[in-house]
């Protein structure tokens, strides 16, 4: 026996560097908006109230503290964190109709980005409704499970026709060029 240690940790691979990662460990881009860091923010902080059962305004400013916060669109995450709290039942009786199993088995992250999508959809007409779909594809492929990115769309895709027939009306009726 020997009384060197074991140099079975040299042996390890090194480990991958987490340069580029943010503080939840989510990917980093640096073309990101502040919308969509926004909207980041406000799935964790809406994951706090649906898994954690914890108040809004407990939720805001802990969140407010999270590394990178700044680069967020303070105003846009106000506005989904509070309104989507707020108008919880409202957005599930908007949303329940378009499941294919009760809102109890769904992911609370899906159900959250689901919140955000029809929240977007319903209070921010500002932002096109394709945007609203892509950015909660987005946020369920990162943050969801393998496949909740397609449950989302499906969801989201059945219920935009409800809350933006005008402006889906007007982009099946537009041209091709």
């Amino acid at each position: 026996m020997s009384d060197t240690p074991s140099n079975s940790a040299a042996k390890r691979p090194p480990r991958q560097s987490r340069t580029g990662l943010t503080s939840t460990g989510a990917r980093k881009a640096a073309s990101k908006s502040n919308r969509t860091r926004a909207r980041e923010f406000a799935l964790q902080g809406l994951y706090q109230s649906l898994v954690g059962r914890n108040a809004v305004d407990d939720i805001d400013p802990f969140t407010r503290d999270l590394a990178g916060f700044s680069k967020a669109d303070a105003v846009h995450f106000d506005a989904l964190l509070h309104g989507c709290v707020a108008e919880a039942e409202a957005l599930d009786a908007l949303i329940t109709p378009a499941l294919d199993r009760p809102m109890s088995e769904i992911s609370p992250i899906e159900h959250a980005v689901m919140w955000i999508g029809a929240y977007e959809m319903k209070h921010c007409l500002d932002v096109p409704w394709r945007v609203v779909l892509n950015e909660c594809i987005e946020l369920a492929k990162e943050f969801g499970g393998t496949d909740g990115h397609k449950y989302v769309n499906g969801v989201l895709n059945g219920i935009a026709p409800q809350l933006r027939a005008i402006e889906i009306e007007a982009e099946r009726n537009k041209k091709p060029a």
